[in-house]
């Protein structure tokens, strides 16, 4: 198990360039399953949830090349449909998250998939009956096999065929892997309650590049009409922006000024105003964003004058990603806000070392916290912690670099799956990690 160790309490300075969107990897990196055909893909971040989804891929018979840094050629035209329904594919599928956005290309394009139990981060339960519903109502037949503790879907000989689904919650990869697997079926799909997160729009960019018919992007009604075939395509990812609200959130609660590069500033949504609640004031400037050095963050009231809430929604509203980081810069915040985490049951279960540091919170139940900051007067103590999750990692990492002394945070594997070579990029900006 690798660490980091941290010496806290350092100011920061200079320029960073957020790493390409992990969440928009995982989907458009599956969706090269659709053609036969090569598609590239730049601004991939190279972290290991990818180069773990790569890798799978390459098993099951794609061509990958690497032509630089974060830039990809793939080409499925030799995929070995009996590894893809092995008993080693489907237990590599179960330990990584982000292979569930496979099934809708495998169904589609190759009419046989499993649906494994999904891994990932520990962060309470994540239901995946969007995706199984959406798949079913395609025309898919599904039967649930205990050998290899998966569900096997199975397309009919004549093929999917398109109908209208209402989806029971917005889920971002349920309509990424829905559309994968409707853009190949006979006749019209119509989602309704669609998640319109700018990733699923890029994913829906890429497809229609690549032939698919696809009306309504951006919206939460998409219409899919279906094409007998896909073909080759070029895409650039967008920024992640949790990546852009975790910078954001450092040069807070380090007290210190940063500009963060190329941010896709139209595709941030809520977040830089969430920050502003806060206290915390950033300036756009073209498509940068730069973050003052400032001594003091107070935090806004309601116009009644009850306390700040941060809640998680869906987009257009705040991503549930980054409020563990938004939780910890209201550490050293003047005021109090509450912290709402309606997704996940486990996520603020880290919150116990951030009391150990020194911080005011209260956990009111699993969902909710109340933050009482202590406006820079009192430093976080340096601390031993273990990252239960990429975003905790992160919050944890933010809170390390603010506090008085060394801290060490254990399972730092977690933190390099969502975030690429993160100690060598802060380090630049003045910080002291020391990776081990």
């Amino acid at each position: 198990m690798s660490t980091f160790t941290i010496e806290g309490g350092r100011k920061l300075s200079g320029e960073i360039v957020p790493q390409g969107a992990k969440n928009e990897a995982l989907q458009v990196i599956s969706a090269v399953l659709l053609t036969s055909e090569e598609v590239r893909i730049s601004n991939i971040p190279e972290i290991l949830d990818i180069k773990n989804l790569i890798v799978m891929l390459e098993g099951m018979g794609v061509k990958v090349r690497r032509l630089a840094k974060g830039d990809y050629s793939f080409q499925a035209d030799a995929i070995d449909t009996s590894y893809v329904e092995s008993l080693d594919f489907v237990r590599k599928s179960a330990a990584l998250r982000g292979s569930v956005m496979l099934v809708g290309p495998l169904l589609s394009r190759f009419g046989r998939a499993f649906f494994p139990k999904p891994g990932g981060d520990k962060i309470g339960r994540r239901r995946v009956d969007t995706h199984l519903d959406g798949m079913v109502r395609l025309g898919a037949a599904m039967q649930y096999n205990s050998i290899v503790r998966a569900y096997h879907l199975c397309a009919p000989k004549e093929g999917l065929k398109g109908c209208y689904m209402l989806l029971d919650e917005a889920s971002v990869t349920g309509t990424a892997n829905i559309v994968m697997a409707a853009v190949l079926a006979e006749g019209v799909t119509t989602i309704y309650n669609a998640a319109c997160e700018p990733y699923v729009q890029q994913l829906c960019r890429l497809l229609t590049a690549m032939g698919a018919r696809i009306e309504g992007i951006g919206s939460n009604l998409l219409t899919i009409t279906g094409v007998k075939e896909l073909h080759g395509a070029s895409h650039r990812i967008l920024p992640d922006m949790i990546e852009v609200g975790s910078f954001i959130g450092l040069a807070a609660i380090c007290q210190s000024s940063l500009t963060i590069k190329d941010v896709s500033y139209k595709d941030l949504g809520i977040i830089p105003e969430c920050f502003r609640r806060l206290g915390v004031k950033l300036e756009q400037r073209g498509d940068d964003i730069f973050v003052p050095e400032q001594e003091s963050y107070e935090i806004e009231s309601f116009i009644d004058g009850s306390i700040m809430t941060l809640a998680d929604a869906p987009w257009p509203g705040l991503t549930p990603d980054l409020l563990s980081v938004m939780l910890v810069v209201a550490t050293q915040c003047k005021g109090s806000v509450l912290i709402h985490q309606k997704m996940f049951e486990s996520r603020l279960f880290f919150v116990d070392k951030l009391i150990d540091m020194g911080a005011q919170i209260i956990l009111c139940d699993p969902h909710r916290a109340v933050v009482i900051g202590h406006d820079h007067r009192f430093r976080l103590r340096a601390n031993n912690m273990t990252s239960p999750d990429i975003r905790a990692g992160i919050a944890m990492l933010l809170a390390a670099m603010s506090a008085k002394g060394t801290s060490v945070i254990d399972n730092i594997e977690q933190i390099d799956r969502g975030y690429e070579d993160i100690d060598i990029r802060l380090n630049a900006l003045g910080a002291s990690i020391t990776r081990g």
